[in-house]
């Protein structure tokens, strides 16, 4: 099938009406793996940042943390002051990726994700003004869009440390 569309498009000359029967279903199937890739990459990465300040003892494992019952038992793996898991090294997202070496991977997720959903929101502004026209609604979407790319960058990027 594909090498029949190439045989014509090389046998008579390209209109509008011809690129539209052809292309589409090719230019989609690219364009389709962004907002595939968007969750898998940020939940991976999140993962990674996670497993990356596990092995540095920068935070307490999930399966260990219990809010003033785990500083009676001493972790196995934990080394330094604090023996316990207390509330500064919950498990959470932003204190996961609050120091080194976690944080600059964790700036990179942010920053790439925020790249993403920013060409996701374009791209999709852009389909609904070819296939309908501009509303009120599709720009909100992108400026909706587009703020939330900005929010994940501030987070990414601008970790705030209580202790030195």
């Amino acid at each position: 099938m594909l090498g029949l569309m190439v045989l014509k498009a090389e046998t008579e000359p390209l209109t509008k009406q011809t690129r539209c029967e052809y292309l589409p279903a090719v230019d989609m199937s690219v364009w389709m793996i962004l907002p595939v890739s968007l969750p898998v990459f940020t939940i991976t990465g999140i993962w990674v940042v996670y497993a990356m300040a596990l092995y540095n003892q920068h935070v307490c494992p999930v399966h260990n943390w219990l809010y003033n019952e785990s500083c009676e038992e001493q972790l196995p793996s934990q080394i330094g002051p604090e023996l316990c898991c207390t509330l500064d090294n919950i498990p959470l997202i932003s204190k996961c990726g609050t120091l080194p070496p976690e944080s600059c991977f964790f700036s990179l997720i942010c920053s790439t994700g925020a790249f993403m959903v920013m060409l996701i929101t374009l791209l999709r502004y852009a389909h609904v003004i070819e296939k309908h026209q501009n509303c009120v609604l599709n720009m909100a979407s992108l400026s909706t869009g587009w703020i939330c790319a900005a929010g994940l960058t501030m987070v990414g990027n601008f970790q705030v440390i209580d202790h030195l």
